[in-house]
């Protein structure tokens, strides 16, 4: 038989499970900062979001939403490999470089085409030695 939690470990608890709806809105956020050209991958996606070991449930979101709500064909396996299979990979190999994207075989060039979050160090950088 198990103990019941303490206070604290039950927030401990919490602050690893966020709210679902929290962290879904933050996923399409940052979904949908990627520009036309540019792909991010599943786990790029998540950790930009703030959830970095979410990179499945970037997958489980895109899965769900609705069609032209979010710029899927924009959401790539790691090393640029697209990840869907049959029409549905035909289909988000073709929007891609509709967009202009190049791949290397089955993968895009993500030298050329992955896209970079800015995130929060970046600002800091930004500011310099002068505060």
């Amino acid at each position: 038989m198990r103990r019941p939690l303490t206070a604290r470990e039950a927030a401990r608890k919490l602050l690893r499970a966020p709210k679902s709806a929290v962290r879904d809105a933050a996923i399409r956020k940052t979904i949908r900062q990627i520009p036309r050209g540019k792909v991010a991958t599943y786990a790029q996606v998540a950790a930009a979001a703030g959830y970095p070991l979410y990179h499945r449930q970037v997958a489980q979101l895109l899965r769900g939403a609705a069609l032209g709500s979010l710029p899927w064909q924009r959401v790539v396996g790691a090393g640029g490999e697209i990840k869907l299979r049959f029409e549905a990979g035909l289909e988000q190999r073709t929007r891609l470089e509709m967009e202009g994207v190049r791949f290397r075989g089955k993968r895009i060039d993500m030298v050329e085409h992955q896209h970079h979050f800015r995130g929060w160090d970046a600002e800091e950088k930004g500011k310099g030695a002068t505060d």
